[in-house]
């Protein structure tokens, strides 16, 4: 399996859980294999008196993790048309489970975002309770451009961003870097790519029995006092202004043309975020506008029952399964969408998506009893 567990002993007997994702081929992405053992050792640790912490990390230098394995969910919808697949019903299940257990767990759960975090890696990041990022750290929710949605608890941490910034980000797929991670609230510490094993050296310093939070505190604060001349430019927290103005909008119609005029702009992180949006996924943008809209006023359980169902309805409509054959796939990056202007899309489509895709309760009606 593309997962590896390991206990390392601190001086004073304490110790540290490892997980490192190794798929590195595929960027760490997510398989449902790797999301079942990673949820059920995470639990184990949970249990175990003698366990202390926890250090999710990716293996290899280019990414923590890039999303989920959405191939063979894409394969098994265009086998399927109109209809959810076991597959998606059991993947999306097990990582909102997943992401869920680390946003509640009841010890110190520290992520190590280096590199690529995409999707489904910024579901693990954000539910983390240390979140770690390094220079090389560029997050995203690039759901526009697969037809899919930002999911993995994104309804939670977008809706929560500073003005339009998460609907900006939603929208555009574009990416963070880590003093923007810093400055909207996504990432708690910056480190350099080379402190790895130094955290490590340090948390296994620490005398766990007593004041662990302040020891870890002051550890995680000496080694960013070592890391602050890499900080990168920051990106997004000084253009809110403009994002703000252009998102002040009556519907999601609206932001479609506001952002795709950016296309053209002068500024090239704008205009980046503009072509991305003006070749995405229409259906995803009435989603982003309806999801970050509804989370507001949701808690974490219900985000995340909520985008169980938004995930299965996506599987029954043609956009993800389209989206994920063009981007990744046969790679032709030309997805021919099933309602390619933002005016077609129809409003009952849209609205149909966040009901219920399956009889009886919902699978994750039991989150909140965690």
């Amino acid at each position: 399996m593309n997962l590896h567990f390991e206990e390392l002993t601190g001086n004073h007997g304490a110790r540290i859980g490892i997980a490192s994702l190794d798929a590195q081929q595929s960027l760490n992405a997510l398989s449902l294999p790797m999301i079942l053992a990673l949820d059920e050792r995470l639990d184990a640790w949970a249990k175990d008196p003698t366990i202390v912490c926890v250090l999710l990390r990716g293996n290899g230098p280019k990414a923590f993790c890039a999303g989920g394995e959405v191939r063979s969910l894409a394969m098994a919808c265009r086998e399927q048309p109109g209809v959810v697949p076991n597959l998606a019903a059991q993947f999306f299940a097990a990582e909102y489970r997943l992401d869920y257990r680390l946003h509640t767990y009841p010890k110190p759960l520290i992520c190590w975002g280096h590199g690529y975090v995409l999707g489904g890696g910024m579901g693990l990041l954000q539910s983390a309770s240390v979140r770690i990022v390094t220079p090389s750290s560029r997050l995203a929710m690039s759901e526009i451009s697969i037809g899919l949605y930002p999911d993995v608890g994104a309804s939670w941490f977008l809706s929560r961003l500073p003005g339009k910034l998460g609907v900006f980000l939603g929208l555009t797929g574009a990416r963070i870097n880590g003093r923007d991670a810093l400055d909207l609230g996504l990432a708690d510490r910056f480190l350099g790519d080379d402190q790895q094993d130094e955290l490590l050296d340090g948390l296994l310093q620490l005398n766990w029995q007593e004041q662990t939070a302040m020891q870890l505190n002051s550890l995680l604060k000496a080694m960013a006092q070592e890391a602050v001349e890499q900080l990168p430019e920051a990106q997004w927290l000084p253009r809110r202004g403009l994002i703000d103005a252009w998102l002040d909008v009556g519907d999601v119609a609206g932001a479609w043309r506001a952002l795709s005029l950016l296309k053209d702009h002068a500024d090239p992180l704008l205009a980046r975020a503009g072509k991305t949006l003006s070749e995405g996924c229409p259906l995803t943008a009435h989603l982003v506008w309806e999801q970050i809209r509804r989370a507001r006023h949701l808690s974490l359980a219900q985000v995340f029952q909520m985008e169980y169902t938004l995930s299965l309805n996506c599987c029954r409509h043609p956009e993800f399964a389209e989206g994920v054959r063009a981007r990744l796939i046969d790679k032709d990056q030309a997805p021919r969408w099933h309602w390619p202007d933002i005016h077609t899309v129809p409003e009952a489509v849209v609205q149909a998506h966040f009901n219920k895709a399956w009889e009886g309760r919902n699978p994750l009606a039991d989150l909140s009893d965690y």
